[in-house]
This record gives structure tokens, C-alpha cells and sequence, in this order.
């Protein structure tokens, strides 16, 4: 009996040690478990564990730097009652209003606001103030200077709003007339002004376009159609003024006393600047990116022919 026994057990021996080296070899080749979080008794990363960094999807991403603001561009508008106004802002404000951290000033030529600008302003879609100043009855003869009471109200009301504040924001200050158009490129152009920046403009002076003539990035000289013997010879749409400048010059405003039609650019930008100190943009101004364009004139000649109609429509 002993003999059988022990005969059955040298023939299984053989097969019970293959499946023992073959379990051994498995148990070897398997991965090892990944590591789990460390205890407290370990040294562990929590709080007060020591070394050990965190997964890469739960490590925190460092803070990001907040974008400097950019420079508030303050565009002056003076405008005036005709029947084209409302056409002309819209044109303009629909511009104004994709050009980031711009505060509209639009100063109505007038002895108190209209409904129809009061009513444009509200639906504006942008930030705007809103103000108003006549233009005395003598000054609204043919060959005087224009806008020069209504420039001088939004000057007044930017320094007003800034008077009081310790650091004044960066800021730009750009003449925008309602009979222009203006390419969205200017404005990123005269956003980083230092003192006063210029460029040219199309469609003025009777040429296709005017500009400050430039010469080792320095202003030279003026390619106009008018008066090139003008200390400055440049449209008001071609320059822009920082915030700094107008604030340090509290005296500096357009005048009527003595000023010459086409001369109230020079007469501004004389009591801030100097040619040489003048900044050149768009490409050393040989791009043109505003067009004195003025809307024609209407023709309303069959207005009183016909009966007005029951409606009162704005126009």
C-alpha cells in the first residue's frame, strides 16, 4: 500500500512543480500597485507631510498676470441740428462702439439738449456724455472757425472729472468729428500716445489726402493742399493728445480771439508741443485710416410741395 502511494506521488511531483514556477514567473512579471496617498505617521504631503509632489492633473496652475489696462481713448464730438445728424452719429457711434475703454463726449451746439441726441445717447450702447453749449450768434458767420465753444466744453469736463483724482488713469484724448470715417486701426494707433501723435488724412485740403512728412521717425515738414506754411498743417482729425498733456496745460483750449479759419489746429497744439517732439503713427503716416468724408448735402427741395404726413417720424 505504502509502495502505490508513494509511486502516485513521484508522478504527480513533476506537474505540481511546473504549476509552481509558472504562478512564481506571473506574480513576478505584474505591475506594481500604484502608490496610494501617504499617511500621516509617513511623512506625507498634506499639510504637514514633507516631500512628495502632488499628480500633474492636481497640481494648481500658477496665477496669471491681469493684462495692464489699456489707455481710455476720450473722443471729443461737437455736432449740430441738421437733417443729417442723426445719420452722422449713427455712422459714427456705430464705429465707437467696438473700440475697447472709449468714453464718448458729444457736445451739442445748442442752449439745451435735444430729444433727438438725448434719445440717440440713450440707445447709444456705449459710454457717453452727454453735453451741450450754443455758439454766440456772432461767431456763426461764414469763414469763422466752427466747434470751437463745444471742443472747449469737453476739454473742461475731462479736466473737471479728473481734477480731483490722485492718479488719473492712462488716458488719450482724439477730436472726432461726426463727418468723418475712421478706421478701427487708428484707434489702436493713438492708444499708446506719449505726448501728441499724428497721422494722415484722406479726402482734405482739396487733396486726396494730407500728412506730416517724416524723416528718421521725426516730423519734417506737411504734404498739404493749403497753407503749408502753418506751424502745425493738419486736419483735427489727425492727432491725438494724452491724457497727461491736457491735464499738465489746464490753459490750453481753442480760441476765437485772433485765430484765422484753419488755423485752430495750430493754435491748440502750439501751447502743448512742438513739431519736433510730434509722434508719428500709422506706419510713419504714410497710411491713411481717417477720411474727411461729410455726407452730401440733402436735397429736401420737394419737402414743402407736398403734404407732411400724419406720422411723426425721426429722421
Amino acid at each position: 500500500m505504502k509502495a502505490l502511494l508513494l509511486s502516485r506521488f513521484l508522478l504527480l511531483l513533476p506537474w505540481v512543480l511546473v504549476v509552481v514556477i509558472v504562478l512564481d514567473i506571473d506574480s513576478s512579471r505584474a505591475p506594481p500597485p500604484a502608490p496610494g496617498p501617504r499617511g500621516g505617521g509617513g511623512g506625507g504631503s498634506g499639510a504637514g507631510g514633507g516631500g512628495g509632489s502632488r499628480p500633474a492633473a492636481e497640481r494648481a496652475s500658477p496665477p496669471r498676470r491681469p493684462e495692464a489696462a489699456l489707455p481710455t481713448i476720450y473722443a471729443i464730438t461737437p455736432t449740430y441740428s441738421r437733417p443729417v445728424q442723426k445719420a452722422e452719429l449713427t455712422r459714427l457711434a456705430n464705429t465707437l462702439r467696438q473700440v475697447a475703454r472709449l468714453h464718448w463726449i458729444l457736445v451739442e451746439d445748442a442752449a439745451t439738449r435735444s430729444e433727438l441726441v438725448s434719445r440717440f445717447v440713450a440707445g447709444a450702447g456705449l459710454p457717453c456724455t452727454h453735453l451741450h453749449v450754443p455758439t454766440p450768434r456772432r461767431y456763426k458767420r461764414p469763414g469763422l472757425p466752427r466747434a470751437t465753444e463745444q471742443r472747449n466744453a469737453g476739454l473742461a469736463w475731462l479736466r473737471q472729472r479728473h481734477q480731483h483724482l490722485p492718479a488719473p488713469q492712462p488716458g488719450v484724448l482724439f477730436f472726432a468729428d461726426d463727418d468723418n470715417t475712421y478706421s478701427l486701426e487708428l484707434f489702436h494707433e493713438m492708444r499708446t500716445t506719449r505726448k501728441v501723435s499724428v497721422w494722415p488724412v484722406g479726402l482734405v485740403g482739396g487733396r486726396r489726402y494730407e500728412r506730416p512728412v517724416v524723416e528718421n521717425g521725426k516730423v519734417v515738414g506737411w504734404y498739404t493742399g493749403w497753407r503749408a506754411d502753418r506751424p502745425f498743417a493738419i486736419d483735427m482729425a489727425g492727432f491725438a493728445v494724452s491724457l497727461q498733456v491736457i491735464l499738465s496745460h489746464p490753459k490750453a483750449v481753442f480760441k476765437r480771439r485772433g485765430s484765422q479759419p484753419g488755423m485752430q489746429e495750430s493754435d491748440f497744439l502750439k501751447q502743448i508741443t512742438t513739431v519736433e517732439e510730434l509722434e508719428p503713427k500709422a506706419n510713419n503716416c504714410t497710411k491713411v485710416l481717417v477720411w474727411h468724408t461729410r455726407t452730401e448735402k440733402v436735397n429736401l427741395a420737394n419737402e414743402p410741395k407736398y403734404h407732411l404726413d400724419t406720422v411723426n417720424i425721426e429722421v
